[in-house]
């Protein structure tokens, strides 16, 4: 009986087991045909054919390859050629580029055919880019508009100025296909950060990793060659950053800049140089701030980043003036700083009721320990009525008060030497200088220096030199 059906089966579907049986042989053609088809270039001797490859990267990715040290084939997950230790520019002639592995995946007619030879994909595996700053936005633009695929990994951008390094980008991520298309990450300042491009390149979102910090960025332009316009919005934590900016190849020029948060806000406008030399300058008026915001300052911390501070050059302008019928303890405040290769001078005017300070300094940053040349005066025409401003009763009417002083501070040790100090007809001994020393260590710079001087501590000192 099974013989029968079994006789049967056959005899009706003969042609059909025909035809599998013949089939498994095709697989086996197909395969060695596909292993030999992906095998047989690893024999090519691929430096013969370095001059062609390097041609068709500069016309597909603008990418000029000046010096190969090793070419190899690899057939596997899918047949690409790895460039190890190659050097060349990018886009422009003076963009210095070195790559420790860059990848090729040819179309796959291209693998035998270098005559007509195509490169569908490339990665940039550690790869490392010198390049000026005036040069950055044409450097993203290109990258952004190629119609090929590429891939950046773990790459390093060293952006300088005259070929003096301003900033570095490390572990630098970017690729123009797929889910991450138009994302660039990496660190800087040992930060991770994240940048998304959309909108046609006219709008940019940068997100500093895990610090609150983000921006967005709309350009009214991007015309290769022209001044670009545009706005910026930021977020700080909880503070607001709003501003209009004017960018060409030398500087960031900013107007109608916005500030505001829960202890400061003020409103300004400046310039970022960066030709001949990387220098900010600020013109700002204070609008509102309250003294506790010192509090959070970390000195420290800011002194130990030496590398940055060497190439920060700064000349900035503070104004305040205090509400009308606030009780605030200065009245106005004209500062000015001036930071120039670490070394940082400061004038700053300021009012109590009807009296007038004036204090200079000048400190080197870049010291382990920075100490602070100060000399300051104070004239008030009516000491009682100063006096009562901090709740202390003195008798005498329309006695002038005038003092200066001159000294030494060392901001991180928290410690003070006077050099004289003068007041009225009377100047202090040396005696009295380590009275006076002892003293305002004791009343202004217990927590933090040059942070602690409120009405409280101003009183408390009074009445110690009274």
């Amino acid at each position: 009986m099974i013989n029968k059906i079994y006789k049967r089966i056959h005899n009706r579907f003969s042609i059909f087991f025909k035809f599998v049986f013949f089939i498994r042989y095709l697989f086996v053609v197909f395969f060695v045909a596909t292993f030999f088809f992906l095998i047989i270039p690893l024999f090519f001797d691929y430096k013969k054919k370095e001059i062609i490859i390097s041609d068709q990267l500069f016309q597909s990715y603008g990418l000029k390859i000046n010096e190969i040290e090793t070419i190899k084939y690899q057939p596997f997950p899918t047949p690409h050629l790895q460039l190890i230790n190659s050097s060349g520019n990018l886009f422009f002639n003076d963009i210095d580029v070195k790559i420790n592995n860059l990848t090729l995946y040819p179309s796959l007619p291209s693998v035998y055919n270098f005559n007509n030879y195509q490169i569908n994909k490339i990665k940039l595996n550690k790869s490392r880019v010198e390049i000026d700053a005036n040069q950055i936005s044409g450097l993203i633009k290109n990258l952004l508009s190629l119609d090929n695929k590429i891939s950046l990994k773990d790459s390093v951008l060293k952006v300088q100025n005259d070929k003096i390094n301003l900033v570095n980008l490390k572990s630098i991520n970017f690729k123009n296909y797929g889910f991450k298309r138009n994302i660039i990450d990496g660190e800087i300042f040992d930060r991770g950060f994240e940048i998304k491009f959309s909108d046609k390149y006219q709008n940019l979102k940068f997100k500093l990793l895990n610090t609150g910090v983000f921006a967005e960025i709309d350009f009214e332009n991007i015309e290769e060659g022209s001044d670009k316009k545009g706005k910026l919005k930021s977020k700080l934590l909880n503070s607001k950053l709003k501003l209009n900016f004017i960018y060409d190849d030398n500087s960031l020029k900013i107007n109608d800049l916005f500030f505001r948060d829960k202890r400061l806000s003020f409103d300004g406008s400046g310039k970022l140089k960066i030709n001949p030399f990387f220098e900010i300058i600020l013109n700002s008026n204070i609008r509102n701030f309250r003294s506790e915001i010192f509090s959070y300052l970390d000195l420290s911390k800011f002194f130990s980043m030496k590398d940055l501070i060497k190439k920060l050059n700064s000349q900035i302008n503070i104004n305040y003036k205090a509400r009308k019928f606030s009780n605030n303890l200065i009245n106005d405040i004209s500062l000015k700083t001036k930071l120039e290769v670490g070394r940082l001078s400061v004038s700053k005017i300021f009012t109590v009721i009807n009296s007038n300070a004036i204090c200079k300094g000048e400190v080197n940053l870049l010291e382990d320990f920075p100490v602070l040349d100060f000399d300051c005066s104070f004239v008030s025409p009516d000491k009682r009525k100063f006096l009562k401003k901090f709740s202390i009763n003195y008798k005498k009417k329309n006695e002038p008060f005038n003092l200066s002083l001159r000294g030494k501070l060392n901001i991180l040790k928290n410690k003070v030497n006077f050099d004289y100090i003068k007041m009225n007809n009377y100047e202090a001994s040396a005696e009295d200088l380590k009275y006076y020393k002892n003293t305002f260590e004791n009343s202004f710079l217990e927590k933090n220096s040059l942070m602690n001087f409120n009405k409280e501590n101003i009183k408390k000192f009074i009445l110690e030199i009274s």
